[in-house]
């Protein structure tokens, strides 16, 4: 299994990527030999990665990252960089390898002071592996100061540096960052492609595998998140009978409340595990005894902690909310392909009854104006408007009609 395995329906950009990692294990040796670099090399020092949601953005980066630090004795023998198995794939890909940074919005932006230390290092050599490689996960996250910061490591980055960018499109990056990177944008995955993933790696069953892969898409996160746990089939089946509920304004409002609750769970539940875990991990580090109390002067880096769990409890809220918000989405949809005759398969299989009744109880104009509704959800929510007033005016919209 090597590491282009998890990139479904991705073969252009997996066969780019692989002679890539090729060329960089060529300049590597060659350097390491004290022999003259390849002349013409397919490597480079800063990638940007685009591509829809579930297309596979972040994992094609992380790919990429670990065919660089492979360490594969195959190698020599004419084998691709990126076996999958040896140390150097393996902790690049779980995200422990010391010469693999990888850089996450905790909020809704990337700060310049998150960025500091990042940038420090981009200029080192690799510590023990054959690249130093910086992956920002969400650079369309990048703020104006953070970026600026990003775009002087890139404009003069180190001989062994290599910088990874992943956003939704081109636009979403500064074009003076994105002017010196090599693009490479993936396509959604086909909802087949998805579904024999999910059969093969995941060992679902083939009817389950094509019922969530056209569910969602071809989103493949989402997709493998739907056919392993029960909990999020089951959320999803919740959102789902929303439009439902939306009859009368009581109905529209405790339908609101209930989908931002359940999102504000989804995030108290993950935001309990890591935050407990990293509070543990810093106050060990200051040499607070178990239970015992944390040295003096250290109260501020404690603060520094807690607001940035508290920002990362705010995105997951949000993020969480953004995903029933697509479900929604391809709901109306389907409504709307069946009022309008259209030959687009059907992606939420499971609740055909429900949308042919609104397909037959009202009209594409209105459709159209319910999923414009849920799109002014999104954008209120992107501009840090609270999510329940968000959420309630969207479901008095979906009421309207």
């Amino acid at each position: 299994m090597t590491v282009w395995d998890d990139l479904v329906g991705q073969e252009r950009v997996s066969a780019q990527l692989d002679a890539a990692a090729r060329d960089a294990d060529a300049i590597v040796t060659a350097a390491a030999a004290d022999e003259p670099l390849p002349e013409a090399s397919k490597m480079t020092h800063a990638w940007l990665f685009t591509g829809p949601p579930g297309a596979g953005r972040n994992q094609a980066a992380r790919a990429f990252a670990a065919a660089l630090q492979c360490v594969s004795p195959d190698r020599a023998l004419g084998g691709s960089p990126g076996c999958g198995f040896c140390d150097g794939c393996h902790t690049a890909l779980i995200g422990t390898h010391a010469d693999v940074t990888t850089v996450a919005a905790v909020g809704n932006e990337i700060l310049v002071k998150d960025m500091r230390d990042t940038v420090r290092k981009s200029f080192t050599a690799p510590a023990n592996g054959r690249w130093q490689i910086i992956l920002v996960e969400d650079a369309e996250r990048l703020n104006e100061k953070s970026a600026n910061a990003v775009l002087k490591a890139v404009e003069e980055p180190a001989p062994r540096t290599v910088w990874l960018l992943c956003a939704p499109s081109i636009e979403d990056v500064l074009p003076t960052i994105r002017s010196r990177c090599r693009h490479l944008n993936l396509s959604t995955p086909s909802v087949d492609a998805v579904a024999d993933m999910l059969v093969r790696r995941e060992g679902i069953e083939p009817e389950i595998a094509a019922a969530v892969a056209r569910a969602t898409q071809g989103h493949v996160d989402r997709a493998r998140r739907l056919a392993t746990d029960p909990a999020a089939r089951e959320r999803r089946a919740a959102v789902l009978k929303l439009p439902l509920r939306v009859g009368d304004i009581g109905g529209a409002l405790r339908a609101a409340q209930e989908l931002v609750d359940a999102a504000a769970e989804d995030a108290k539940q993950l935001a309990e595990e890591m935050d407990t875990k990293e509070t543990d991990e810093l106050r060990a580090a200051l040499g607070a005894a178990q239970g015992g109390r944390l040295p003096r002067g250290t109260a501020g880096v404690v603060k520094e902690l807690e607001d940035m769990q508290k920002r990362r409890r705010t995105r997951t809220q949000r993020d969480s909310l953004d995903v029933a918000l697509t479900d929604l989405t391809g709901f109306y949809r389907d409504v709307l392909a069946l009022q309008l005759g259209s030959r687009v398969a059907i992606a939420n299989t499971d609740m055909q009854d429900a949308l042919e009744r609104l397909a037959r109880s009202s009209t594409p104009e209105s459709t159209l104006r319910r999923i414009e509704a849920i799109t002014a959800c999104r954008d209120a929510l992107d501009r840090n408007v609270a999510p329940l007033l968000a959420v309630e005016a969207m479901t008095m919209a979906l009421r309207a009609g």
